[in-house]
């Protein structure tokens, strides 16, 4: 399974972040998304699952969950827009994908992969734009930052 993260797209969806995400199984967006149409427009990529970001006030936005969990090909996880928010104890297996920072975090805390793809909207912070793309297979996440520019 191969699984396109993206976090922080303010309502911009830069041209290169489809072509990135391509040959994805499913999209995880990590809030703030900003516009509805970004969600659209990575649908047409791959199914998307998304959290609300504190930016994502308004609307169908407004509505999307705060947190939310699941199981990608055998491997649990957990979602919220910000790393505060997904409070893990020391034993958790799995998967944690949070955004908000705007600084990209790949870090095994034992077996738990805590992962903050960066932002790949507006730049801010004169951080880099990225996005992750993890590989799932044999109930193992492969994790690779990718630049967006």
């Amino acid at each position: 399974m191969r699984v396109g993260v993206v976090s922080d797209t303010h309502g911009l969806l830069r041209p290169e972040v489809p072509a990135l995400l391509a040959g994805c199984d499913l999209i995880l967006h990590a809030g703030d998304v900003g516009d509805p149409a970004v969600l659209s427009e990575l649908g047409a990529v791959a199914p998307v699952t998304a959290v609300r970001g504190n930016v994502d006030v308004a609307g169908a936005l407004g509505r999307l969950p705060d947190e939310i969990s699941g199981d990608l090909d055998g491997v649990r996880y957990r979602m919220a827009h910000r790393r505060e928010d997904l409070a893990a104890d020391d034993g958790e297996r799995g998967l944690l994908v949070f955004g908000h920072s705007h600084r990209p975090e790949i870090a095994w805390r034992g077996s738990c992969l805590l992962l903050n793809p960066g932002a790949c909207g507006p730049r801010r912070f004169r951080l880099p734009l990225t996005l992750a793309i993890l590989v799932i297979r044999d109930g193992r996440v492969i994790p690779e930052l990718r630049a967006v520019e």
